[in-house]
């Protein structure tokens, strides 16, 4: 299979003005995660870290109003799009249930369509995806890359996330909220000042993936009802584009809808 050379790996939109929105255009829709730049007066932070493909930080370094500030990076969970280069920061956070994945990664670490299980493909199938090519990327990031030497390396935590921890950059301060389902140890951050929710996995704008290992969907809606409790002015998922709170509340009620329907609530 041979594919085109990317001009660029990487891009970026600003969308407040402290956050920016960072994605890997090139990666299937699928594993094409959302990062968030949160740029704060004492500290900034990196909301998960891609698929590894390439270096993050120096292209990070180019958007940051300071790069020599301290950065802190953030592991919403431990799939393979969320934390690709998480070893390249000093400073890495993710939730005690997910530690060990996020030192050792187990589970998919291949860019191969074929590397992945036939049950997991098919989950992605009836979730809505579109099907996956050969490969998860449709364009190479620099000319002469081999996409079978891609490894996902994963690193350990340098401290640990629980329920209602504070995630402090100075003028930002984001209250850690346990959101399984997606996978057990999946966090959210919200800062309630603002209304602003980094929902990760727990809730974005396109087919949630609730069938799988360490998925559930009693804790899902554990994680629901968390949510419907909070006054959200604008969610960040982990994937596709922002919404309110009152497409959140929609969403959720399609899926409760669903599981009710299906008998797995």
């Amino acid at each position: 299979m041979t594919l085109p050379v990317a001009e660029r790996w990487y891009t970026s939109k600003k969308i407040d003005t402290d956050i920016t929105l960072i994605l890997e255009p090139h990666v299937h829709v699928l594993e094409q995660a959302n990062m968030f730049l949160v740029e704060g007066s004492e500290r900034d932070m990196i909301l998960d870290t891609g698929m590894g493909i390439v270096p993050l930080k120096p292209y990070l370094d180019t958007l940051r109003h300071d790069p020599s500030k301290e950065i802190i990076c953030v592991s919403s969970h431990t799939h393979i799009d969320h934390i690709g280069c998480v070893h390249e920061f000093d400073t890495r956070l993710v939730h005690p249930s997910e530690a060990e994945e996020m030192a050792e990664p187990s589970g998919l670490s291949s860019l191969y369509r074929d590397d992945m299980p036939a049950s997991l493909l098919q989950t992605f199938l009836d979730a809505g995806y579109p099907p996956i090519d050969e490969l998860l990327i449709d364009a190479l990031p620099y000319a002469g890359y081999n996409p079978k030497t891609y490894v996902l390396r994963g690193a350990p935590a340098t401290d640990l996330l629980n329920e209602g921890d504070v995630v402090d950059l100075g003028n930002h301060r984001y209250t850690v909220l346990h959101l399984p389902g997606h996978s057990p140890g999946g966090i959210g951050l919200f800062e309630a000042s603002t209304g602003v929710l980094f929902a990760a996995d727990a809730i974005y704008d396109g087919p949630l993936i609730y069938e799988g290992p360490g998925m559930s969907v009693p804790a899902y809606i554990e994680t629901f009802e968390k949510l419907k409790a909070l006054d959200v002015s604008v969610v960040h998922g982990g994937h596709d584009p922002s919404f309110g709170a009152e497409r959140m509340l929609e969403i959720i009620a399609e899926y409760e809808a669903k599981w009710a329907l299906d008998g797995a609530a």
